[in-house]
């Protein structure tokens, strides 16, 4: 097993230079998961299925480019691991629950399939939360996700195991999906980089349903660079998502070039009140030093609806999985509970099987705020404090042009720690869940660690599609980062 490549541009100039192979990565990374992946003892557990007929197919294809010298697809060679939400042929897509055990979909998801056309190399699919639903990765069916920086820590949620993978060098760069913080969270507990792009940026066919006004796919990578440059591939409309933008998609990679100086950056004051740990506000407060020392203007803001965030999220993402979850039953795939003797006796034990204690919990909170006599005073409220939270952001953003805040108000927290109670691990989520209401982008770049060595994650927020601004700035403390 040789060591570890991290970045997208190495492995493919490793290939073209022919100093390395497609295949020869791939069994790398397959070594690497073998040996550190297991669900046992005190290994990651990030990846549930390998796809390795699929992926040795792809770098075999990769190989015979770089052998007759042909031009490389941009991805060309990227081992690249998918969160198992999205759909891929030949592969299952179990969402983390028992109750799509054994489903095999048909179809690869427009990002899948976007990703294999630039020439990645898809490994596998990788753990998450159940149905999505989670900030520590703790929910999923099959087993608990563990912090490759510290082991007895969560990886974050619920795109934790991809995270994880990247963290621990299973996968150059990874796919996972953020509905209130899923991607930005993760990368701020393993210090890798997380990006959310604008809603409607990136298609969503093929992504399994969890909060469809929220949902959004991303990718995971140690670089802003490669986060930049799998969004390019990954952006764009698609026919098959009605919801997917056709504004168009801009070199993302080219925009890391351009200086930041004269960007104004704005810092809300409701972001940094009690709770946050000190570590953490003085690793953001050094960045924002870094950014005025890069000609940067720092200037405070306010986004004043801040506190209704968390409550207004856990309204609308409920509703919304509660409809979404209907749909499994145990009529066409998936789990379906045997010895039952009427059709309502069945969907009633399948869904009680098949669903987790945390996905319950949420349909019921859903189901309820959608009920007669009760859709008015809770979704329908909270639809409109969904709006007054997007035009805080819109007000902020007339006056600057990045914001620069915390993404989670800790460090990862103990694996155990949090399980026993909901309210205090939904707390989790009260510095992302207002971007992914208001649906602008989004990012988390390392920010140092703290004085246990656990990573620290800074978030920064641009407008809607101004992801190339996003990029500019996080690639800006990215490399102060380096330079410190």
């Amino acid at each position: 097993m040789t060591t570890a490549i991290t970045t997208i541009d190495a492995v493919r100039d490793s290939i073209a230079a022919r100093s390395a192979t497609a295949t020869q990565l791939a069994e790398d990374h397959y070594a690497r998961i073998a040996a550190e992946d297991g669900p046992s003892g005190k290994s990651i557990n990030s990846f549930l299925a390998l796809s390795r007929d699929r992926a040795l197919a792809q770098a075999a294809k990769i190989d015979a480019l770089a052998q007759k010298g042909d031009p490389l697809p941009p991805l060309a060679g990227v081992p690249i691991g998918i969160k198992d939400v999205l759909t891929m042929t030949g592969s299952p897509a179990t969402a983390g629950s028992k109750i799509l055990k054994g489903y095999h979909p048909p179809y690869d998801a427009t990002a899948v399939a976007k990703l294999e056309a630039a020439g990645a190399v898809l490994l596998g699919k990788i753990n998450c939360d159940e149905f999505a639903m989670g900030s520590s990765n703790e929910n999923s069916a099959y087993g608990s996700v563990r912090n490759p920086r510290a082991l007895d820590r969560v990886p974050g949620g619920s795109s934790g195991g991809s995270a994880a993978a990247v963290a621990a060098n299973f996968a150059v760069v990874t796919l996972g999906t953020d509905t209130g913080g899923s991607i930005r969270q993760p990368a701020a507990f393993c210090g890798v980089v997380g990006l959310l792009p604008t809603y409607g940026r990136v298609s969503r066919y093929g992504l399994i349903a969890f909060a469809s006004s929220l949902d959004r796919v991303g990718p995971f990578s140690n670089t802003v660079r490669d986060a930049a440059t799998m969004l390019s591939v990954l952006a764009g409309k698609d026919t098959m998502d009605a919801t997917s933008s056709d504004r168009p998609v801009a070199d993302y990679t080219a925009a890391l070039a351009k200086p930041v100086s004269g960007l104004r950056i704005g810092v809300p004051a409701e972001y940094f009140g009690e709770g946050l740990d000190p570590e953490i506000r003085a690793a953001i407060e050094r960045a924002l030093d870094q950014l005025r020392a890069a000609g940067c203007e720092v200037k405070p803001i306010s986004l004043p609806h801040t506190r209704y965030a968390v409550p207004t999220y856990y309204v609308i993402a409920t509703a919304e999985a509660s409809a979404n979850l209907s749909r499994f039953d145990g009529v066409r795939y998936g789990l379906r509970a045997k010895d039952v003797k009427t059709l309502s006796a069945m969907y009633r034990e399948t869904r009680d099987q098949g669903f987790g204690p945390e996905v319950k919990r949420r349909i019921l909170l859903g189901t309820y705020a959608l009920s007669a006599g009760y859709y008015d005073a809770y979704y329908r409220k909270a639809q409109q404090v969904r709006t007054l939270l997007t035009r805080d952001f819109l007000a902020a953003f007339a006056q600057v042009d990045a914001i620069v805040c915390p993404v989670t108000p800790t460090p990862a927290f103990k694996l155990g720690e949090k399980t026993s109670d909901p309210m205090q691990m939904y707390l989790e989520d009260i510095y992302s869940v207002a971007a992914s209401l208001a649906g602008i982008c989004g990012i988390s770049v390392p920010g140092g660690v703290t004085s246990q060595n656990l990573p620290i994650g800074i978030q920064v927020l641009g407008p809607h599609f101004g992801e190339e601004t996003l990029l500019r700035v996080a690639h800006a403390i990215e490399s102060a980062q380096a330079n410190a």
